[in-house]
């Protein structure tokens, strides 16, 4: 059988399709708090950021990645595209030239990039190292139906990675714009919290203390 459209549901036969949740994986900032220092190719635990994400997702259940790129997008998918046939064999990267912008620009590009069948995205920002394949695997669990719009809980406190259902994808691409990302949808329907309460921190990173902090030099 082959998948029908993203998120519509169905299979090739017209039943119901098997859930299939890929990342979305943020990775365009240019941390121009961090000396221009592009996000995604930050030195972490001895790989590039990305890296670590992407190997996150897929070894949290994730059913492949959407990378989406800005800030050195050569210069990352260059670094990338080596390593992720082995370490993450169904992940595309995806340039966005508007990437200054704002996130919701990155947003738009990966959902665009998603992959046929798509019942949900789960959303993961590449500068939140924090974040653990046991929190993103307790999310991707949640998942049930393409109605479904849940995040991560750190001691009752939502935060990231959050897991959009497709059916939501329509209102996300009228309302994303800027910075705000998904924060219209977030904030206007019901949002399931998964305790993620000592599986990580979502901690991100936005200043050179931050970098001090998670050992990145």
């Amino acid at each position: 059988m082959t998948g029908g459209a993203v998120g519509d549901g169905t299979d090739a036969d017209g039943g119901p399709a098997a859930l299939r949740v890929p990342a979305l994986v943020l990775a365009a900032g240019g941390g121009s708090r961090l000396g221009g220092r592009p996000k995604a190719l930050l030195p972490y635990r001895g790989r590039p950021l990305l890296e670590h994400v992407l190997a996150v997702a897929a070894d949290g259940g994730c059913d492949g990645a959407v990378a989406v790129l800005g800030a050195a997008a050569a210069e990352v998918r260059a670094r990338i595209a080596p390593w992720a046939p082995t370490e993450a064999p169904d992940c595309r990267l995806v340039d966005n030239p508007d990437w200054r912008t704002g996130m919701a620009s990155s947003l738009l590009a990966g959902l665009a990039a998603l992959p046929p069948g798509t019942t949900a995205a789960l959303v993961l920002l590449v500068d939140t190292p924090g974040v653990t394949a046991e929190a993103v695997r307790r999310l991707r669990s949640a998942h049930t139906a393409r109605t479904d719009l849940a995040a991560c809980a750190y001691a009752g406190r939502r935060a990231h990675p959050v897991l959009i259902g497709a059916a939501h994808f329509p209102f996300l691409r009228a309302t994303a714009t800027g910075d705000a990302g998904a924060r219209a949808l977030l904030a206007g329907r019901p949002v399931a919290l998964v305790d993620c309460t000592g599986a990580g921190t979502p901690d991100d990173l936005d200043t050179p203390e931050d970098l001090t902090r998670w050992g990145i030099g």
